[in-house]
């Protein structure tokens, strides 16, 4: 037997008995996935309409919401920094977790859900004048 990325195989190519539970575990955890798969998505859909109003709200909240739902949008244009979720209270940090935990496997793009959502999320952009990563930084220059 040869050590090989780490799983022992036996020299003919047949795989080992651990390498074969290991990969029986996963098949498991991805069955179980999949299961849960349509709960997961029905609370981050329920959580995702809690969180565009208070996106588009004024209160201290409101902008680290914003900038959450703009990460998940276009993260290479809208950084989102994670220390953050420090100014959330538990239950709206809850509904992004549950949001994240949705488009870790998307069915669609989160703004997708909302009638002419890519508007709405560019607002968001825009009114709460959140760092758009892929313009040029303005110098003051015309």
């Amino acid at each position: 037997m040869e050590r090989k990325a780490g799983m022992l195989i036996h020299r003919q190519g047949e795989l080992s008995p651990e390498a074969k539970a290991a990969f029986a575990e996963m098949d498991r955890e991805r069955a179980e996935a999949q299961r849960q798969l349509p709960a997961i998505r029905a609370a981050g859909l329920e959580a995702l309409k809690h969180l565009l109003p208070i996106a588009q709200g004024s209160s201290g909240q409101c902008r680290h919401v914003a900038a959450f739902l703009l990460g998940l949008y276009n993260g290479n244009r809208f950084k989102f920094d994670l220390t953050e979720f420090r100014c959330l209270d538990r239950k709206i940090f809850n509904d992004c977790m549950a949001v994240l935990a949705m488009d870790y496997q998307p069915e669609q793009e989160v703004q997708g859900y909302f009638e002419d959502g890519g508007r709405v999320w560019e607002q968001l952009a825009k009114d709460w004048n959140i760092t758009d990563y892929s313009r040029p930084p303005s110098n003051g220059k015309k």
